[in-house]
């Protein structure tokens, strides 16, 4: 070995130690990379920040783009519905749908570009039932990545097999669209499997780097608002009358925060206190549990067991709670919130008035107000964002942070067309991936889908500076000869083996070099090695290529690979989360694919 061989081994150690011990983040060990392999000679300055503008970095800054864009105008919404009414309440069958569905996407699409779109729909999926971001975004990742290997176009290795089959100056058959199909798909459904029986074990409970929202802290800190039920007014039996009349809040200090009447045909997310309750209505009410049981009890009304008439509007994406304070010049200084129509003035509910270091559940809109006083309100974001935007002086400051946002529904169309048009450029006249991607993500925002810092606020940078550092690293494995040296050292050493022991070699090499260097690399650097390798151990070269193309979407030890990184963040995940999952995903992919070559193959 050279020594600049030995310094690139010494660099390699030195990176992975510091992803699983996390001595810093992620990204800093990226930028790091980007200064120490030039200052000791691996890599040229030029070759060190190359990374920053590569098609790969500029892809997922895009694709992320438009993500958000198809987000914002409420796409995504649209697509998260069907899924969350076949998933229902269950982890498994959300998972089930989730990395199933974006695994056959991304078995004819880009893998990073498959993940991305979906990362906010599994971000609002997992809001909505209330799991942990964690445990949905490694599956879907996970089986983005082995989505690529259904068909020869799903990912980069395989779409450059065929150029690469050259032996003796002769051009191998080529393989067909389909021919690896029964290897990707049995690897798709091994994932799956894995992380619905195992997924319980491997996969942390983080909330990602959204963590814990402003309305749940909210909901701890005022105990009498910790539930959001809604009931059912039988006929006949169950009680009705003036909102008013009913005394709901002042007699079991539950407060109704909407009313469905279905032969109105209306529904109110604001009742007034002058509105009337009436035989099938359907009805919201914030409180404590054995308050509102009680309210059930004693007038006859039925506790559904979850949200139904109320399961969009009082969605946590959609509506949730927020603190405000009365301001020093608030037109609400010495006046109640009767006085002043509080409910018709903005479209909110208050739940909880804090005065004088007490709370008040009841009565509360009957109570002078004064600078300083804080309300606990409850509605729709947008009416939150409206009320906060008002000119100055503001009636109410915000003391939490608001969660939702306003969506541009009415952009819908022109976020879908930016997609079309980015993903028709790709297909059909093969403009570069993030050529394609970006005009795309700059139509979005010149027709004003995004405003500009939407856009760079969407983008995570923590992402694009690991990815953009580990390039250099992969420049230095190849340029130094070390990748080519280990790869030939390790065939060397298991001799003449029968071929299928031979294709499992190559599987385990392929992986490894797939964390430490791009994919695309390995594959240009392994299948002429192997293909001669499989020649003189007498086997079939086109499989030893096909074996190398596959493993190098075996990539889930370390956050190295794309989907990996991009999901780190939300997902809330640490280096070695991915390891605990990917080790054992890892075995399991190399299992499958020698198990499929060897009885669907005929290789022995």
């Amino acid at each position: 070995m050279t020594p600049a061989m030995i310094m690139t081994m010494i660099v390699l150690v030195f990176v992975i130690c510091l992803f699983v011990f996390e001595w810093v983040r992620v990204d800093v060990v990226g930028i790091m990379m980007m200064v120490l392999l030039p200052l000791i000679g691996l890599v040229t300055p030029k070759e060190a920040f190359v990374g920053l503008s590569s098609n790969a970095v500029c892809s997922i800054i895009a694709v992320i783009i438009i993500g958000a864009g198809l987000d914002k105008t409420g796409v995504m919404n649209k697509v998260a519905r069907p899924i969350l009414a076949l998933a229902g309440k269950s982890e498994n069958r959300v998972i089930l749908l989730i990395a199933g569905t974006v695994g056959l996407i991304s078995s004819m699409m880009q893998n990073i570009g498959a993940a991305a779109l979906f990362l906010p729909v599994t971000q609002r999926i997992s809001k909505r039932l209330g799991i942990p971001t964690s445990r949905i975004l490694m599956p879907m990742a996970f089986c983005a990545i082995i989505g690529g290997t259904i068909t020869l176009v799903g990912a980069s290795p395989t779409i450059l097999l065929n150029d690469l089959m050259v032996l003796g100056g002769q051009k191998l058959e080529p393989f067909g669209l389909f021919t690896q199909t029964p290897i990707g798909v049995c690897l798709l459904l091994t994932a799956l499997v894995y992380f619905i029986i195992f997924g319980k074990l491997i996969l942390p409970e983080s909330t990602g780097k959204f963590g814990k929202g402003a309305s749940e802290m909210l909901i701890r800190e005022y105990q009498g608002v910790n539930n959001i039920v809604e009931l059912h007014v039988p006929e006949g039996t169950g009680r009705v009358g003036i909102l008013d009349d009913l005394n709901i809040r002042p007699k079991f200090l539950v407060t109704v925060i909407g009313i469905s009447s279905p032969s109105a045909r209306t529904t109110n997310h604001v009742p007034h206190s002058h509105e009337e309750i009436a035989s099938n209505d359907d009805i919201a009410v914030v409180g404590k549990k054995e308050n509102i049981d009680q309210l059930a009890k004693e007038y006859g009304w039925v506790i559904k067991d979850s949200l139904e008439t109320f399961a969009e509007s009082l969605a946590n994406t959609n509506s949730g709670m927020a603190e405000t304070v009365v301001s020093p010049r608030s037109e609400l200084i010495g006046k109640t919130l009767n006085e002043v129509d509080f409910k018709e003035l903005f479209a909110l509910n208050p739940l909880v008035l804090f005065k004088d270091n007490k709370k008040f559940y009841s009565g509360l809109t009957n109570i002078k107000l004064a600078m300083g006083d804080t309300l606990l309100l409850q509605g729709p974001w947008e009416k939150f964002h409206i009320l906060k935007n008002r000119p100055q002086p503001r009636a109410l400051i915000f003391a939490s942070p608001l969660e939702g946002e306003i969506l541009r529904p009415t952009k819908a169309i022109l976020a879908v067309t930016w997609l079309a048009i980015a993903l028709i450029q790709i297909i059909f006249f093969k403009v570069q991936l993030s050529v394609a991607l970006m005009s795309g993500a700059l139509g979005m925002i010149i027709t004003g889908v995004l405003t500009i810092d939407e856009a760079y606020s969407s983008v995570d940078w923590m992402t694009v500076f690991l990815l953009a550092g580990l390039i250099p690293l992969g420049i230095a494995f190849e340029k130094t000869g070390t990748a080519a040296f280990i790869a030939q050292a390790v065939l060397q050493l298991v001799g003449h083996p029968s071929p299928i022991v031979l294709l499992g070699v190559i599987g385990i090499m392929t992986s490894f070099f797939t964390l430490v260097i791009s994919n695309v690399g390995a594959t240009v650097l392994l299948v002429p090695l192997c293909m001669n390798m499989a020649v003189m151990a007498g086997g079939d070269p086109r499989m030893a290529a096909l074996v190398v193309g596959l493993s190098a979407s075996n990539t889930f030890v370390l956050p190295t690979h794309q989907v990996n990184a991009l999901v780190m963040r939300p997902g809330g995940y640490k280096t070695l989360d991915y390891a605990k999952a990917g080790v054992i995903m890892t075995v399991l992919f190399l299992v499958v694919e020698l198990t499929v070559i060897y009885f669907f193959y005929g290789i022995g």
